[in-house]
């Protein structure tokens, strides 16, 4: 009897023992697809959020049509000068921190169009780079 016992207590170890490693198996796992949920609900709440910030941004009705932004440019670290179609006028506005200038108003024109050479893919450009330093 004296032997069975400690045979007895060494096997309820060693189940135990494996009792605890599978244990430990699905709770990795169930962290695992814990994280990834969230992570996929963060990624939802993001790109809804972007959603309604763009339909929100975007101006309706008679609105929509009656403005829009015909170029811009910076002249300094805080300024611009904007170019606004308005109907069939352009304002040209001075803009700064707290302050908005009107510089003048020209009639409707149809964009320019660039007489450069068309804009190149980045594979293009990327090879043209390498090419010239290899040249060197």
């Amino acid at each position: 009897m004296r032997l069975r016992l400690p045979l007895l207590l060494s096997t309820l170890a060693v189940s135990d023992m494996a009792a605890a490693e599978t244990a430990a198996a699905p709770e990795f796992g169930s962290s695992v697809v814990q994280m990834l949920g969230g992570l996929i609900l963060v990624l939802a709440l993001l790109f809804a959020c972007l959603y309604l910030l763009k339909r929100l941004a975007v101006p309706r009705g008679a609105a929509g049509g009656l403005l829009r932004v015909v170029a811009s440019s910076a002249i300094g670290p805080r300024e611009r000068v904007v170019v606004l179609e308005l109907g069939d006028t352009w304002l040209v506005l001075g803009t700064a921190p707290g302050c908005i200038t009107s510089l003048m108003q020209l009639p409707r024109q149809e964009l320019p169009r660039p007489t450069g050479a068309p804009a190149k893919d980045f594979a293009g450009w990327l090879k043209q780079i390498v090419d010239h330093r290899n040249a060197r």
